[in-house]
């Protein structure tokens, strides 16, 4: 009988998911998919198998019962799994989960006591956590006595130096855990490991990480350790992402409360789901709608987002006292050529030459010859840390497999 691992991301409406086939104690990808929509009018679950082919989508309307919450959806993908790989059994489940506060500093074996904790985690990321804890939740009851693996997204960043980890506040919210956490930490970790395979003498350097995606961050990477990142105590901080606002005086936070009458609810919407690129352009939060509008907001919504990126390469680097490479991916950071080249352009005074054909391509070496800093792309894949973790925790990885991953 062949062993599975699941890797599950909940969020609000959706639940994004990896099948890995883990008989032989290294994860090979089966399958990718996720449910969309939630709890709405129409939810589509779709999917595709390790080689990019699609497995079709499925409509679930009101009318056949939808699916509306996370218990639902982890029914149907689990039902799914044993339709389309009968036989398999499901040996471990790992889980992308946002905030570990001081206390995670890496990925753990879920139990009730770690599912306490992350409840109190709730007020650090109330966007995310409560949705991650959803999908715990609902794989628990669907997968009864099979071990579950939570991998966080702070966890790469706990060891940042005091002053990359603070803020200018009296010193006790910081003892209480107002701290700048950072996020996007699974894709940085599989980013970094990869440069080690990839370019070893530039992963041991210092390197500035963009993942530029729906959410988007950066960060500073020094002997393959964080030291610094745009994000800091909620996944609102640094770059303009799709929906989210990024870096913000907190002074125009007081204005919407004292000026304006807003509730913190009020706020906390407009800043978490109608910013960013969705806010500047008013027509999408895709960088690939405004890429194709010939809108004056559509433009200005891409010159902010590339000058913030631009902005945080010369402050990361200056944290990294220089640069020896920078790495590109997500959405965007990956197939995006124009947002590259114009994050670029005029870089040389920092030692980056783009080679403007590689990049067009979206070859893995985008800087030219004469580039003393390296410029890459790297394709990250958060699932395969995921499950790799967790089959580490477990006790499951092979030994091969955790010493190529390091």
């Amino acid at each position: 009988m062949s062993k599975t691992l699941i890797v599950l991301n909940a969020g609000s409406s959706s639940i994004k998911f990896v099948v890995f086939d883990v008989t032989e104690g290294k994860p090979v990808n089966l399958a990718t998919g996720q449910i969309e929509g939630l709890g709405a009018s129409a939810t589509v679950f779709s999917a595709k198998d390790g080689e990019g082919q699609s497995f079709g989508e499925r409509n679930f309307d009101k009318a056949s019962g939808g699916i509306s919450n996370h218990a639902e959806g982890v029914d149907v993908i689990l039902r799914w799994i044993d339709e389309t790989f009968p036989g398999s059994e499901v040996v471990a489940v790992g889980h992308r989960v946002v905030h570990g506060g001081v206390r995670f500093t890496k990925p753990v074996k879920i139990d009730d006591t770690v599912i306490a904790e992350l409840e109190k985690l709730i007020p650090l990321a109330p966007i995310h956590q409560p949705h991650n804890i959803a999908g715990i939740l609902a794989a628990r009851e669907a997968f009864p006595g099979v071990p579950q693996v939570a991998v966080f997204d702070t966890s790469f960043h706990r060891g940042h130096p005091f002053y990359n980890d603070t803020f200018a506040i009296p010193r006790e919210f910081y003892n209480e855990g107002v701290r700048r956490y950072g996020f996007h930490g699974v894709s940085y970790e599989y980013v970094t490991r990869r440069m080690k395979q990839i370019a070893p003498l530039d992963a041991e350097g210092r390197v500035v990480i963009a993942h530029l995606g729906n959410g988007a961050s950066m960060c500073a990477v020094r002997y393959g350790h964080s030291i610094a990142s745009t994000m800091g105590f909620s996944a609102l901080d640094g770059l303009p992402m799709g929906t989210r606002c990024g870096n913000l005086d907190a002074g125009v936070l007081l204005y919407m409360l004292d000026q304006k009458g807003y509730s913190s609810s009020e706020i906390r919407n407009i800043l978490y789901t109608k910013s960013g690129l969705l806010g500047l352009s008013g027509l999408s939060q895709d960088m690939r709608d405004l890429e194709a509008s010939d809108t004056r907001e559509a433009r200005e919504a891409i010159d902010y987002f590339v000058n913030r990126v631009r902005r945080e390469v010369g402050a990361l680097s200056a944290a990294l006292d220089g640069l020896d490479a920078m790495v590109f991916c997500g959405g965007i950071g990956e197939n995006s050529w124009r947002v590259r080249e114009r994050v670029l352009q005029g870089m040389q005074w920092i030692g980056i030459d783009l080679d403007e054909e590689a990049n067009h391509r979206n070859a893995r070496l985008i800087s030219s010859p004469l580039s003393r800093v390296r410029v890459y792309i790297v394709r990250t894949n958060e699932g395969l840390m995921i499950a790799e973790h967790t089959l580490d925790v477990l006790g499951l990885l092979v030994k091969d497999v955790q010493q190529a991953a390091e």
